[in-house]
């Protein structure tokens, strides 16, 4: 099931409430149709809708991407699978399949606040680089 293709390296996610399709498209290295069908066979991918019906991605959407894509095109599921994998929360990095025993229990407040942090890590180390690089000048 797992492809040998090496994985491509994805930029930063920025440190943003919001993000539009093109960036988003961007950040994950999927083309923004792909990111509209994926809306479509993934309902945990809802982003925000407003003026003119614009797409308005958050950060756990973006890292909800990057999982979609990396099950999809560096592991090699089909988009049942993906879902289906992504459904049952045992989407690990590696493919393994771990059994549901050895799983603790899902609590979406802590997947919310790890990505938040990172997120915030995120920002902080762009906001680092830029006091660095402002201090050279």
């Amino acid at each position: 099931m797992a492809r040998t293709e090496s994985s491509v390296i994805l930029p930063p996610i920025p440190a943003k409430r919001y993000f539009t399709i093109g960036e988003v498209s961007e950040l994950c290295g999927v083309k923004p149709h792909v990111l509209r069908y994926w809306e479509q066979e993934f309902n945990q991918l809802k982003p925000i809708k407003r003026r003119g019906n614009r797409r308005y991605y958050q950060h756990h959407e973006v890292l909800l991407i990057r999982r979609i894509r990396e099950l999809l095109y560096e592991q090699g599921f089909t988009i049942s699978g993906a879902r289906n994998r992504l459904d049952d929360g045992r989407a690990n990095r590696h493919g393994d399949t771990v059994p549901d025993d050895a799983l603790p229990p899902i609590n979406d407040d802590v997947v919310f606040k790890r990505e938040e942090v990172e997120a915030l890590r995120t920002g902080l180390t762009g906001l680092a680089n830029y006091i660095v690089t402002a201090l050279k000048v």
